[in-house]
C-alpha cells in the first residue's frame, strides 16, 4: 500500500500526538499542520519536514496549491483535531479539497450537522471518518460479541463512572464553553456513552439527575441495560482508590457487578483506528450519530432528582469509597 499524505489541524492539542503517531505507525505522512498557536514542538518527534501555519487562510492556499499539482503531492487525509465547534467546518474544508477526514469525537456538537455532512460526503465522493477508538479495544470487543450471544432477554445493570480531573484553565478555555464543547456529556462522555450504545443497543428512555458545568449523571434505559453514569471533571470526585495511586482519573464501568477491564492499551487506540481506515474500514458518521443525538438530549433534558435510578454518587455528588 502505498504511503498516504495527511494534513493535521489542532497541532498544538491535547489529543494531536496521539493522531501523530497514528500516521507515522500506519506508514503514512503527515506532511501539514495547522493551529493557531505555535507552540507545536511535538512536531519534531514525526519529522522535520511538516509544513505549518497558525493562520487558516495561508493552510487553505497550500492544500489548494497541492491539490493542483502532482497527484502524489495531494493531500489524502484531514485528521481534525480542532475545538469541537469547529469539526463541522474542518471536515467540509477537507471535503472541498478532495481529502477525506478524520475528525476526533464528537465529530459535531448538533444531529442536525450530521445529516448537512452526509449530504456533502455524498457530493464529494469522499469519506468523513470519526474516531470511537473503545469499538477497537479487545475487551470491549469481546464483551460485546459475549452479550450478543447470551440470552436476548437478560437485561444488565451498568454503573458507569468517569472522573477526569481538570484545573480552572478548563472553564477558561472553550471547553468550558457548552456551546463551544457541548457541555460534559458531549467533551468527555461521548465515547462512553457511544460504547455502551453500540453493546447494548438503542436508548429506550434517559434521565438526567445533576447537571453543573463541573459534573453530570443520569440515567439511561438501553435494549439490553439499565445504566446509571456520573461524569466529572472535579478532582474531589475522585475516589480513594485513585488518590492512593496518585491518579488524576478514574474510569469504571461494571455490569452486574463485573468490572469492564479497558484502562490498559487505552492511549494506544488511535492506531488501531488508522489501521482500520487503511484497511477499508473505519467509522463514519451514521455510526456516530445515535450517540451525538443522545448527548444532544441530555444536554436539552430537565432535571429529575427525585429518581429511584440513582447513580450510586448522588448521596453526596461522590462515587462509593470517596471520603
Amino acid at each position: 500500500m502505498n504511503a498516504k499524505n495527511f494534513a493535521l489541524i489542532g497541532a498544538a492539542g491535547y489529543i494531536a500526538p496521539r493522531h501523530m503517531r497514528a500516521i507515522q505507525d500506519t506508514g503514512n505522512n503527515l506532511i501539514a499542520a495547522l493551529d493557531p498557536s505555535d507552540s507545536v514542538g511535538q512536531l519534531d518527534q514525526f519529522g522535520y519536514d511538516v509544513a505549518f501555519f497558525t493562520e487558516f487562510e495561508r493552510f487553505d492556499r497550500y492544500a489548494e496549491k497541492l491539490r493542483r499539482a502532482k497527484a502524489d503531492t495531494k493531500i489524502d487525509y484531514v485528521s481534525i483535531c480542532s475545538p469541537n465547534y469547529l469539526h463541522d467546518a474542518h471536515i467540509r474544508f477537507a471535503l472541498r479539497i478532495g481529502a477525506d477526514a478524520i475528525c476526533e469525537k464528537p465529530i459535531v456538537i448538533n444531529p442536525w450537522n450530521v445529516d448537512a455532512l452526509a449530504e456533502l460526503e455524498r457530493e464529494s465522493g469522499n469519506r468523513v471518518y470519526t474516531v470511537l477508538q473503545l469499538r477497537t479495544h479487545p475487551n470491549i470487543i469481546a464483551l460485546r460479541e459475549k452479550i450478543r450471544n447470551t440470552d436476548l432477554d437478560k437485561k444488565y445493570d451498568i454503573d458507569l463512572t468517569y472522573i477526569t480531573s481538570r484545573g480552572r484553565w478548563y472553564f477558561t478555555s472553550w471547553k468550558g464553553d457548552i456551546y463551544k464543547s457541548g457541555g460534559i456529556a458531549t467533551n468527555i462522555g461521548v465515547h462512553f456513552f457511544d460504547m455502551l450504545l453500540w453493546i447494548f443497543g438503542d436508548v429506550r428512555r434517559h434521565e438526567v439527575h445533576l447537571s453543573t458545568p463541573e459534573k453530570m449523571s443520569g440515567y439511561l434505559e438501553l435494549e439490553k441495560a439499565n445504566v446509571r453514569w456520573f461524569l466529572s471533571v472535579d478532582h474531589h470526585d475522585l475516589p480513594e482508590v485513585a488518590l492512593a495511586k496518585k491518579q488524576s482519573t478514574y474510569r469504571s464501568i461494571t455490569y452486574d457487578g463485573k468490572e469492564i477491564d479497558f484502562t490498559g492499551g487505552f492511549t494506544d487506540l488511535h492506531t488501531a483506528v488508522y489501521q482500520d481506515i487503511m484497511a477499508g474500514g473505519g467509522y463514519g458518521m451514521i455510526d456516530a450519530r445515535p450517540a451525538i443525538d443522545l448527548v444532544y438530549q441530555l444536554r436539552q433534558a430537565e432535571i429529575q432528582p427525585q429518581s429511584t435510578n440513582l447513580h450510586p454518587c448522588l448521596g453526596d455528588k461522590r462515587p462509593k469509597g470517596t471520603n
